[in-house]
């Protein structure tokens, strides 16, 4: 029976390489340092998010109908996936300023109401 490849060290957490691979056919061996592809690190609750998002291309209403869960858990989990694959978030990309900062520049008038508006709409 063959096993599915952990990505994760369950000792310490930290990332796993492959370090032989084999053909079953021609029984051809190599070894050496292999990195695991992105998907590999996923456990199997965010493989089948990621499973179900490709399936329904994308479409948040559809995720929230296939998994019994919220638009804001979708958007949750949807980020939780992109950071553990290493990509960057929307989030990291334009921080988010808090209201009271925002404030402060249109006291300040470093800013206009109005941009101030599309701001706290972000």
């Amino acid at each position: 029976m063959r096993k599915e490849v952990i990505g994760t060290c369950p000792v310490c957490q930290n990332s796993l390489l492959a370090t032989r691979l084999s053909c079953n056919v021609c029984h051809t061996e190599i070894t050496g340092e292999f990195e695991l592809s992105r998907f590999s690190y996923l456990n199997k609750e965010e493989l089948n998010f990621i499973e179900t998002f490709i399936r329904v291309y994308g479409n948040i209403k559809e995720m929230e109908k296939e998994l019994d869960i919220s638009y804001p858990t979708v958007k949750k989990m949807l980020e939780q996936v992109v950071t553990k694959m290493g990509f960057e978030t929307r989030d990291s990309k334009e921080p988010n300023p808090n209201t009271e900062d925002i404030l402060t520049k249109i006291k300040n008038k470093e800013i206009s109401v109005n941009e101030a508006l599309t701001l706290l709409k972000k």
